[in-house]
């Protein structure tokens, strides 16, 4: 047997009575209800008491999303961006836990905003979720168990849970840890196991019915194989076929091989006689090329001896041209001379001209004091103008901010004078955050209705009494003031359907013709208590929504008082009233249906938010005068810019005067200078001009070196003619010399022809002879592919064995014979018929499936039995255990039960191998005639069923291993007795050592309940008026610690 594992083992108390795991500090900003909180929970038993609203479930959904948990276990809002505190942008949650020692510090913050995204951090330090996943399981922390974690809006989940779902969340909050899992393994063997046995039932009628097909068709599968033998024999004489003309092929491949080696005799004979030939032809040829070389050689030189005349030639005649450009030069020399003593004359007098022009120049002053005047006005204009600029741009900007702030003040203003817009934006600001967008829906869509159609309520109700408008706002639930009203069925399908997405509800009223309603008369006993009217009485609307109300929230019941009869409100329950308004309080009286006592309660009135909205007329009129105080100074201000841009166009002009007095001085003096600097630069070009053709070479000198070079020219042109003579005299010599060697290589052509005549004629022949054998080898390798082709053919037919020779010897020894024996034999074989062709196919595979299902059939009963077997060792295991721990919760239930109830008792429901059917049945009875009954919604009360499910959570108290246990207001609907029992079990419990710790949500406690060290008392204050008593419990202590001061 496999050991087992180990349970879950008992956590003991440190020294500051807190287990591990424990909540020891919760923190919220911005969460839910909540701007700040910070509380600090006991060890054991805590009391979270509050008014309904003001936040209790806030710290429960804090405790659950803050440890990892999703939204959705909550039951609330599907997204994390709900739960920050409306008019926000985000919040955190940070839990502080006692860890496995004192000094152990675990503080685990969630921080949240409106856009859905959460980031989680420990000891301050961002980490994925899945560590802080692994820190609470860590501490066996199961916040989507119910039995650990259950939620206000999860209660009615806990009594819905089936006996087998209960029985899993009970495996995974108490007991031993391998429970949930050796129960799921249970689970998917017992499936595994059902699948099996399916399996081997199939299989099992499978083998049978394959068994009887075969042998119903045994006859006919035997003349199939006779067929099949006549038809192997065709196949082995098909086999020898190919042989046979593969033996043919071979014949003609040796014959024609035999021609090929003739031929090839006669291709070498040819190749001697062509090679006797040619040596003879080859010395000519060589001797011829030898003579060739001479000739060329000669022309070469004569070549040579041509370029080299064609070059003196070249160079006499450039010679000569350079000489006719010498004498031109001399010519052009003598003009240029005439004209440059011409130029020097022209140049001296121009120069005198200019020096004389010069000098006659008046000297012209520059007036730098008017500039510098101009200047000093113009800087002083255009400071005085930035400055205005400035004034200008700042008025502008104020301008425009006034503009725009009086626009907003405009619409602000027609929003606020609206009414129905006025109403409207109050139900927005309260919650219904698309009721514009439904109320425009309505109004565009109404041609489509049936009946009129009313809403927004609050739209369609008018009070003309302040304080009965607090009166009907706070008996009114809120949801009714944002909802639309039809008289019609057809209508309301139609609302729903298309305003689905606006999230406003939609009520259909039908008119009661049969009963009518008295009129309301105050008696005589009302005016002595001072009650004077009826809710139903102070409102006016029309008939359905009148009616809707008041069939809603039983307004006809609800009477409305004067102060004295707050001061005589005992005296109003004789009366049948169990409703009453007064100008303080809300007096309300409730019989119980078990012991018929009266109970009562009393509330403050609240002034009305909704229906008595017309308390803006102050911030209306505030924003009339805000109004004319800003058109005053926009007003103000345009006359101001105004008055800046007239002073700035003065300026703007009289600089420009300045500008233009000032660019003309400027210019006077520039063209002044620039006049004096042509004139200078005139004089000293004319000067370099003079001096440059002074410079020039003089006549004589130039005309000598031209004299010179012509007398070397025509010495060149001598040298030229000498070796020219020098070169005709060689040509003459060259040329006799071609003739002489170019006569001797004509007569070498002669013999070589008649030599290449006779060797193409052997030529020819050898040709002939290779062409002929090239043929013969062509034919051969035909042969040769077709025998290969035969025996490949041969061969992929059958290979040729030893036994298959034998075969062979037998049969026919032509091809003719050999065909006609297979005919016959086929012949044969076709004359045995059946009518299924696949049938010996069909039987073989038949045959086949039969062994294989057999092989299959014997290994799953192995399979089956081991399954058994394991499952059984299993179930011994984990039932043997399940029993003991229903056993121990069924003995706390039932004795606690008693001391409540009448009897009620825990059970294991067992379905043999069904593991997945196990359950726990939660039996109850709460009358001593009553039978014991399952515990649901059909047999037992709300009230009933809270009793039997915080019995059953205390019942596991002593045996759950989690550190800590959350339950919100489960003893709502209980009666007094019921509750003071159940709350006297939880302070017991909670008293034992080593239990985890508690927390019970609840918006009240009976009075005169006996209290232990265990409990702790956490009140929930929230609200405006709260500012100075939440200091004084801001450091979260205990209500012992703050009385002992």
């Amino acid at each position: 047997m496999a050991e087992r594992c180990a349970k879950r083992p008992k956590i003991s108390r440190g020294e500051d009575d807190y287990l591990p795991g424990n909540i020891i500090e919760v923190e919220l900003h911005n969460f839910m209800t909540f701007d700040n909180l910070k509380c600090k929970p006991g060890p054991r038993l805590n009391l979270v008491i509050g008014p309904n609203g003001s936040g209790k479930s806030s710290l429960v959904c804090a405790i659950a999303l803050g440890l990892g948990g999703e939204p959705q276990l909550l039951g609330r809002a599907g997204s994390v961006g709900a739960y920050v505190k409306r008019g926000e942008e985000s919040g955190y949650t940070k839990i502080s836990l006692r860890g496995d020692t004192l000094d152990e510090q675990i503080v685990i913050t969630r921080k949240i905003d409106t856009r859905n995204k959460s980031e989680f951090l420990f000891n301050g330090k961002v980490v994925p979720k899945r560590e802080v996943v692994e820190i609470i399981r860590r501490f066996n922390i199961q916040i989507n168990n119910l039995t650990q974690f259950l939620p206000q809006d999860r209660v009615c989940e806990f009594a819905k849970l089936t006996p087998t779902q209960l029985l899993e969340e009970t495996e995974k909050a108490v007991g031993d840890p391998q429970l949930p899992i050796q129960h799921q393994s249970l689970i998917a063997k017992s499936r595994d196991l059902k699948r099996l046995e399916i399996t081997i039932k199939q299989n099992g009628e499978t083998l049978n019915q394959l068994k009887a097909l075969n042998a119903e068709q045994e006859r006919d599968v035997n003349r199939v194989r006779q067929r099949e033998e006549l038809l192997l024999k065709v196949d082995s004489m098909k086999k020898k076929l190919p042989w046979l003309k593969y033996d043919k092929k071979k014949a003609e491949y040796m014959k024609a091989k035999e021609q090929m080696n003739q031929a090839k005799k006669k291709v070498d004979e040819a190749a001697k006689t062509v090679k006797n030939a040619k040596e003879p032809l080859d010395k000519q040829k060589q001797v011829k090329a030898a003579q060739d070389a001479a000739c060329k050689k000669v022309s070469s030189l004569m070549s040579n001896n041509a370029k080299a005349r064609m070059e003196l030639l070249e160079n006499e005649n450039s010679l000569g041209v350079q000489l006719q450009g010498k004498y031109r030069e001399m010519e052009e020399l003598r003009r240029r001379e005439e004209s440059r003593l011409q130029r020097i004359s022209k140049a001296k007098e121009d120069l005198v001209a200019a020096e004389l022009e010069l000098a006659t120049l008046p000297i012209y002053e520059p007036p730098k004091d008017e500039i510098e005047r101009l200047g000093t006005q113009i800087l002083e204009l255009e400071v005085s103008a930035n400055q205005k600029r400035l004034q200008k741009s700042e008025k502008d900007k104020l301008l425009a901010q006034k503009r725009a702030t009086l626009r907003q003040c405009l619409d602000r203003l027609k929003d606020m004078e609206n009414a129905n817009n006025k109403l409207l934006l109050v139900l927005r600001n309260s919650g219904a955050d698309k009721i514009f967008e439904a109320y425009n829906w309505l109004q565009e869509h109404r041609h489509r209705l049936n009946k009129e159609v009313y809403g927004p309520v609050l739209l369609e109700v008018s009070v003309s009494n302040r304080v009965h408008a607090s009166y009907l706002e706070g008996h009114v639930a809120h949801y009714i003031w944002k909802s639309f009203i039809t008289q019609d069925s057809g209508d309301r399908d139609f609302l729903v359907k298309n305003m689905k997405g606006f999230d406003v509800p939609i009520l259909n009223y039908v008119e009661d013709k049969i009963h009518r309603k008295d009129p309301f008369q105050v008696s005589e006993e009302m005016r002595t208590l001072g009650i004077y009217s009826r809710l139903d009485q102070i409102f006016d609307a029309p008939n359905a929504v009148k009616e809707v109300l008041s069939s809603q929230f039983g307004l006809e019941r609800s009477h409305i008082g004067s102060k004295e009869t707050d001061q005589r409100a005992d005296e109003v329950l004789r009366l049948g009233i169990m409703d009453v308004w007064t100008p303080d309080n809300h007096y309300r009286w409730s019989e119980s249906r078990y012991g018929g006592h009266i109970s009562a309660v009393v509330e403050s009135v609240v002034n009305s938010h909704l229906l008595m909205c017309s308390s803006d007329a102050g911030e209306i009129e505030k924003l009339r005068s805000w109004k004319m105080e800003l058109e005053a100074a926009i007003t103000a201000l345009d006359e101001g810019v105004k008055s800046i841009q007239a002073e700035l166009r003065l300026l703007e002009d009289e600089a420009a005067k300045l500008h233009k007095q000032r660019e003309e001085i400027v210019s006077c003096v520039q063209l002044e200078k620039k006049k004096r600097r042509e004139m200078e630069s005139r004089v000293n070009q004319r000067k370099k001009k003079l001096e440059s053709l002074e410079k020039e070479d003089d006549l004589d000198t130039s005309m000598a070196k031209l004299v010179d070079q012509a007398a070397m020219l025509n010495s060149k042109r001598f040298q030229c003619a000498m070796k020219l003579k020098n070169l005709l005299i060689e040509a003459v010599s060259y040329k006799r010399s071609f003739v002489e060697e170019h006569m001797l290589s004509i007569e070498l052509d002669a013999k070589i022809r008649e030599m290449e005549a006779n060797y193409k004629q052997h030529e020819k022949f050898a040709v002939q002879a290779s062409m002929h054998l090239e043929y013969c080898e062509a034919e051969v390798e035909e042969y040769k592919q077709k025998v290969s082709e035969a025996k490949q053919q041969a061969e992929s037919v059958a290979m040729l064995t030893t036994e298959l020779k034998e075969a062979f010897l037998k049969m026919p020894t032509t091809i003719e014979d050999l065909e006609a024996a297979i005919q016959d034999n086929i012949t044969q074989a076709n004359s045995i018929l059946f009518l299924n062709h696949n049938i010996l196919e069909e039987y073989e595979n038949r045959q086949h499936k039969i062994e294989a299902i057999a092989t299959k059939l014997e290994a799953d009963e192995k399979q089956l039995k081991m399954a058994k077997d394991e499952i059984d060792l299993l179930k011994e295991n984990w039932l043997l255990t399940l029993r003991n721990l229903v056993a121990q919760i069924n003995e706390t239930f039932s004795r606690n039960f008693q001391e409540m109830a009448v009897a009620g008792e825990v059970s294991l429901d067992e379905h043999d191998m069904e593991f997945d059917k196990f359950g726990i049945l939660i039996k109850v009875k709460f009358r001593q005639a009553g039978q014991l009954q399952v515990l649901s919604a059909h047999h037992q009360s709300g009230g009933e069923r809270s009793v039997s499910t915080i019995l059953y959570l205390v019942s596991l108290q002593d045996l759950t291993h989690c550190p800590f246990r959350v339950v919100d207001e489960i003893n709502q609907g209980m009666d007094p007795i019921n509750e003071r029992k159940m709350f006297q079990q939880l302070v017991r419990a909670a008293s034992q050592p080593n239990t985890p710790q508690c927390f019970l949500i609840t918006p009240k406690l009976l009075p005169d309940l006996e209290y232990s060290e265990a409990c702790s008392i956490l009140n929930v204050m929230n609200g405006p008026w709260i500012e100075q008593a939440a200091k004084v419990w801001s450091s979260g202590e205990s209500w012992g610690t703050i009385t002992a001061y």
